[in-house]
C-alpha cells in the first residue's frame, strides 16, 4: 500500500534576490512500513524532499499525498493536525526542550493530542523501557550524554504511534559506535511497530539500514531503488 506519494515536485529558495532550484520534478512512492535512506551529497536536496514529506514545508509545484491525504487542500492548522496525528520527527539536533526532564519531552506531543494523564504516562514509561533510558526520566537534557539525547528523540517520535517517521541525518551529531546503536534502534522500532521510516543521509553506512536507498542529486532523483 502507498503511503506516500509525491508526482513532479519542485521546490526553490530566493536568497539575496537570487533562486536555488531545490527539487526540481522529483517523482516518489513510498510504501506502508518501509524503510528508506534518502541519500546525496550536501545541497542534493535530500532534507528538502525530507521536510516536505513531514509537512514541514510546501511544495512550490507538484502534488504530495499522505496516506490518502492531498496536502495541497490543507490550511495551515489542519496540516498541523494531521502531521501531529500522523508523524513523528527525529532531527539531527535532536530539538529537545531544554526546561523540559526527559519525561517531560517524550509526553509533550501526547498533550497536543489531549491523552489521558494515565495513558500519558503509560506511553511515556514503556518508551523509556524500550529505548533503555527508564532511570533517566526525571533528568534535563543537559545532563544527557549525545547518544541519550537521540535515543529520547527517538521516543518522542514514536510515542504518538505515527505511521510515519521521518530523520534528517540522525547520527550526523554522534560518534560512530553510538551512531550505530541509534541506527540499531530505529530499525528495531520500525521492524516491532510496524511505522515507516525515511531519513536522510550522506553516510553509506548508515543508508545500509535501509531496505531502499534513493539517490538525489542536484534536486532530481537519479536512482529509486535498489538494497543499500
Amino acid at each position: 500500500m502507498t503511503l506516500i506519494s509525491i508526482r513532479d515536485g519542485r521546490k526553490h529558495y530566493t536568497l539575496d534576490k537570487a533562486q536555488t532550484v531545490a527539487l526540481d520534478g522529483v517523482s516518489l512512492d513510498i510504501a506502508s512500513g518501509e524503510r528508506v535512506s534518502l541519500m546525496g551529497p550536501s545541497g542534493s536536496g535530500k532534507s528538502t524532499l525530507l521536510n516536505l514529506m513531514g509537512c514541514l514545508d510546501r511544495l512550490d509545484a507538484g502534488t504530495l499525498v499522505i496516506d490518502g491525504q492531498d496536502t495541497k487542500k490543507l490550511k495551515d492548522a489542519a496540516l498541523s493536525t494531521f502531521r501531529n496525528r500522523t508523524m513523528g520527527f527525529i532531527f539531527q539536533s535532536f530539538n529537545l526542550i531544554p526546561v523540559l526532564t526527559v519525561f517531560e519531552n517524550i509526553e509533550y506531543p501526547l498533550l497536543l493530542q489531549s491523552i489521558p494523564t494515565a495513558e500519558r504516562k503509560d506511553r511515556v514509561m514503556n518508551l523509556l523501557e524500550r529505548v533503555g533510558l527508564a532511570d533517566y526520566h526525571h533528568r534535563l537534557p543537559e545532563n544527557l550524554s549525545g547518544g541519550q539525547r537521540q535515543r529520547v528523540a527517538i521516543a518522542r517520535a514514536l510515542v504518538t504511534r505515527p505511521r510515519l517517521v521521518f530523520a534528517d541525518e540522525p547520527t550526523a551529531a554522534l560518534d560512530q559506535k553510538t551512531g550505530r546503536a541509534v541506527m540499531e534502534l530505529m530499525v528495531e522500532m520500525n521492524e516491532q511497530a510496524g511505522a515507516t521510516l525515511v531519513f536522510s543521509t550522506h553516510d553509506a553506512g548508515v543508508a545500509s539500514y535501509a531496505r531502499r536507498v534513493v539517490h538525489l542529486l542536484d534536486g532530481r532523483i537519479v536512482e529509486a531503488g535498489g538494497a543499500a
